[in-house]
């Protein structure tokens, strides 16, 4: 069996029928304006000063104040050095079940050192109150995940950032979490055909794939990251 993408676990967590749609336009990429605020993910250091005029031509999610306010917020966080000089970027981690692009990773500590790699997903999207959005949080477990296995070591947990507001929120892989991964993965290993579609009206009205379900809306993809 194949391995599945981290990307359509992100889907199905969303909604299942939603992933059905895209694998059968084959159309599972990031809209433009997504991959303009990943670029932002990699100019902290500069952004943290920039002006209030230079922030505005930038496509971000928060006001300039608030912006640098939140950087500076960053960068008192223990990997703050790791993730504005990344050991890596765009990593294709491959794991026992499924693989994904790693858009950061934070390099682990030697022999003296137990700090963990850390496999860092960035989202265009616009970040929760508090936490992650689930497409994103299983998508986290699955990188962690593949690289613990690439790795042979224990990756406790991933971040997901969210550039265009200057946060990162972790993502701890707890029981609940590696659970429900688990559950994402048997449902795309066996996604056959259409599934029923959810009985959530908030979905159904944001879906890009509306038109082909029948309901219509406007796109959540900007929102999400996805």
């Amino acid at each position: 069996m194949s391995l599945v993408a981290a990307s359509d676990l992100g889907r199905a967590a969303y909604c299942p029928r939603q992933l059905y749609y895209a694998r059968q336009s084959d159309d599972r990429g990031p809209p433009p304006d997504v991959e303009r605020r990943h670029e932002l993910a990699f100019r902290y250091p500069e952004l943290r000063t920039a002006s209030d005029a230079t922030l505005a031509d930038l496509p971000l999610t928060v006001a300039p104040e608030q912006y640098r306010e939140n950087l500076d917020a960053l960068a008192a966080e223990p990997f703050w050095d790791r993730l504005v000089d990344p050991a890596a970027r765009d990593v294709l981690l491959t794991g026992k079940d499924c693989r994904g692009v790693a858009h950061k990773l934070l390099a682990g500590g030697d022999s003296d050192d137990p700090t963990p790699p850390t496999p860092v997903l960035v989202s265009g999207g616009v970040p929760p109150p508090a936490g992650v959005w689930e497409p994103q949080s299983v998508r986290a477990v699955a990188l962690a995940k593949a690289l613990s296995w690439e790795r042979e070591r224990a990756v406790p947990r991933a971040l997901v950032e969210y550039p265009a507001a200057g946060v990162v929120r972790r993502v701890r892989l707890t029981t609940r979490k590696k659970a429900r991964y688990r559950e994402l993965l048997r449902t795309v290993e066996t996604l056959d055909g259409p599934p029923p579609r959810l009985d959530d009206d908030a979905k159904c009205e944001s879906c890009e794939y509306r038109e082909t379900c029948g309901v219509k809306s406007r796109s959540l993809r900007s929102l999400l990251g996805l």
